[in-house]
Formats: C-alpha cells, structure tokens, sequence
C-alpha cells in the first residue's frame, strides 16, 4: 500500500521538503537502506557526510537530519533519523506479535518447578527439578532449564539455549539461541592417570537487563559464581570463563575470550576477537580494540589496541614506524654498499651518489 510523504512526515513528526523542481512521488511503499531501496521506497541518510551516497540511490525520499535543506528528492527532516526510520519501518513492517499461550502440553516441567503468572513454555522445552520462572517469562523450542535455576521476571531465553544447574537469570534479560551458561570450567591439574577435572562446584550469576549472544557459552565458577553485572551486553560466539566478574553496562563484541578469574569495572567496551588472560582486571571505561591481546590489567578510562595490547597512541606510532619499513629497508641497504665502498678506497657509484644527492 502507498502512503503519502506528508503522511511520512506527520507520523514521524518531521518537516517535507520538496526539491526546487523534481515531481514528488505520490507515495512510497516501503522502507530500505541506501543501497537497497527501490524506486518505491524512502530511505535514510544519518549524517551531511552520506549525502553523496544518496545520489546514488534509487529511494524515491529519504530521512535526513534537520537542517539539510532540499535535495535532488523529497527529503523529510527529523531530528533523530534512526528513530523516525525505525518508526516507519514498523508502519511498514509491523513486529508480528504472537498471542502468549501460556505452557505448551508438549513442554515438560518438573512438578516441583514454580511457574509465576503469564509464564510462557514453547513445545519440546524442559523445565527441570526446583526452578523458579519469573512473572512473564518465555522460554522458547529447544530451551533446557537444569535442576534450581531461576529466571527473573520478563525474561526471554530463544530456541536451544541450556542452562546448567543453579543458573541465575536477573529481570528482562535476553538469552539467544544455542547460548550455553554454567558449563564446567576448563580447569585441569595432574593426576597420576591424567588430566584431573579442578571442582566445579559454582555457578552462573546474570544481573537485569543482561544480553547473552547466540553460540556464547559462560563458565561456572569453580566455588562461587561466574558473575555477569547489570545492563552487559554480549555479542554471539563469546567465551566467558569460570570464575570471571563482568561489571555493569560492559559490551562485549563477537567472538571474544575470557580467562578464568579476570574481573572488569563498569561501561567496558571490548571490541571483536579480544583475547584476556586469566587474573586481570580491566577498569571502568577501559576499551579493549579489536584483536588486541590483554595480558595486563588495564587502567580506567584507558584504550589499548594490539598483541600486545599496549596504549592506543603507543601503538598508532608503532603502526606508522612499520609502514616505512620497506622504505628504511632500501635506504640500509643503499647505506651498506656505500660504505663497502668506502671501505674498499672506492667512490659510491652514481645510483648511491645520486641516491646521496636527492
């Protein structure tokens, strides 16, 4: 269905503005990204830099911040694009909301597990011995719940998540897909016939508001618990050892790996592919760049990048020094059969002296 630009604008509380002479279309019918929109579509553009690039579009109007002025399209401008655009892709796109229908007859539960009101139980999940579900919880398909784990109110878990036993949940988190917490620690010590599995005798701790990534698995710990403070996020493909203690409002991005017994303070940021040893610290609004190797604690408010991770303006200057390095290379090599000549009683010949020279 089409719906008028002035419809746009007014549902998104922004101002039209019409180019100085192209026809405005009559309407659009969806929304899409820059690259992706058609002849039919509105679109966004977040910031004066992206402009160029909706030249190149095919979107019929776009989103712009307020102030653009008009453009070689409708333009419809709003004071904060992406949540104009979110609302319009929604009008678009509206979320499918599904009826709750309470505890499915193909679940199982545990007659001893206490379910607290408008709990919901998708088929083929299992709620185990002595578990205690929240106001407004969902466990999806697949879900499996061990012996005493507690899931706060309004809190989601997707289709094969596991919970070993004695998992605690705080309120309104999310727990993606085939994402495992309280899996045994790796930890290990000799034995006389091997490898001896260390005591796993803790477990896994999430405060509210806790994102856990599909695929990311968290350790129990070995005595006490592996603890994940309020407001984290964490990104798919995590590894969070045993005994480890996530601050508060941390972010943790893809495929990150954490040590057993590392500690981290509040609003850390720590980028794609990190790798932590065990027994650091990383203080509050420390960030951690991509790929770096952390083998230190870090201080607060500090961004280290590399392997290993040093200071961020330490490393840009190691960085700048490698890139002349083919460069140096032909210069000391230049130097060396100069003063082969030198040493032989010979002038240098004309490449070095011309090389000398310039």
């Amino acid at each position: 269905m089409s719906i008028p630009l002035a419809t746009l604008a007014e549902l998104v509380g922004g101002q039209l503005v019409l180019p100085d002479k192209a026809l405005a279309p009559e309407g659009v019918t969806a929304a899409a990204t820059l690259e992706t929109a058609t002849e039919t579509a509105v679109t966004l553009v977040d910031a004066v830099e992206r402009l160029p690039s909706l030249e190149k579009s095919r979107a019929a109007a776009a989103i712009v911040p307020v102030g653009v002025g008009p453009q070689d399209r409708p333009t419809i401008e709003v004071a904060d694009v992406h949540a104009a655009f979110a609302r319009i892709v929604r009008h678009f796109r509206p979320v499918r909301s599904l009826q709750r229908h309470g505890v499915s007859p193909q679940a199982v539960i545990d007659p001893s597990a206490r379910l607290a009101g408008d709990v919901e139980v998708h088929p083929l999940a299992v709620v185990g011995p002595d578990c205690d579900l929240g106001e407004g919880v969902t466990l999806h398909a697949g879900v499996r719940l061990a012996a005493g784990c507690r899931i706060g109110a309004g809190t989601t878990i997707f289709p094969g998540a596991v919970l070993y036993e004695d998992t605690v949940v705080g309120r309104d988190c999310i727990i993606h897909a085939n994402a495992v917490l309280g899996a045994y620690g790796f930890g290990y010590k000799p034995a006389a016939d091997g490898l001896e599995l260390s005591a796993q005798l803790g477990w896994v701790e999430l405060g509210d508001r806790v994102e856990v990534g599909a695929g990311t698995t968290i350790d129990r710990g070995t005595y006490g618990p592996t603890t994940i403070g309020s407001g984290t996020k964490i990104d798919n493909l995590v590894m969070i050892a045993h005994n480890c203690r996530i601050g508060s409002h941390n972010m943790i991005c893809s495929q990150v790996g954490v040590a057993g017994s590392t500690s981290t303070g509040e609003w850390v940021i720590m980028a794609g592919q990190c790798g932590l040893r065990d027994h650091i610290h990383i203080g509050d609004g420390a960030v951690l760049g991509a790929r770096s190797g952390v083998s230190n604690d870090v201080a607060a408010k500090k961004t280290v990048l590399g392997e290993p991770a040093i200071d961020l303006k330490d490393r840009k200057l190691q960085l700048a020094a490698m890139s002349k390095l083919p460069e140096m290379r032909k210069q000391l090599k230049q130097f060396g059969k100069r003063l082969d000549a030198l040493e032989e009683g010979q002038q240098p010949d004309s490449d070095d002296a011309s090389s000398r020279a310039a």
